[in-house]
């Protein structure tokens, strides 16, 4: 007896649109994205940030409305009989200044 394969044509076709459009999307990424670069002052400032949550605005920068921030979590996770250490940094500036053209 034949297998009847009209009725998986429909979902075949679907899969297939899902599939070109996840396709066409990588491709999309992958041109508009840049490999980066790893700087090492930046990795030392995060590696000196404290634990916690911390937003400050510096003195000698009043003029330009500078507010920094910095955040750290460190945390050590078991799961199933494994531990990993979670360590997430965060350095952040927000700089407002008036522009006389």
């Amino acid at each position: 007896m034949p297998l009847p394969l009209a009725p998986l044509v429909p979902i075949a076709l679907r899969l297939g649109a899902v599939a070109a459009v996840g396709l066409a999307a990588k491709i999309w990424v992958a041109r508009r994205s840049h490999p980066g670069r790893t700087d090492q002052r930046a990795e030392d400032a995060l590696d000196d940030l404290g634990e916690g949550l911390s937003l400050h605005r510096p003195a000698d920068r009043a003029e330009t409305r500078q507010t920094n921030a910095g955040a750290r979590l460190r945390r050590v996770i078991r799961f199933r009989g494994k531990a990993y250490e979670l360590d997430a940094g965060l350095l952040a500036r927000f700089r407002l200044k008036d522009v006389t053209e």
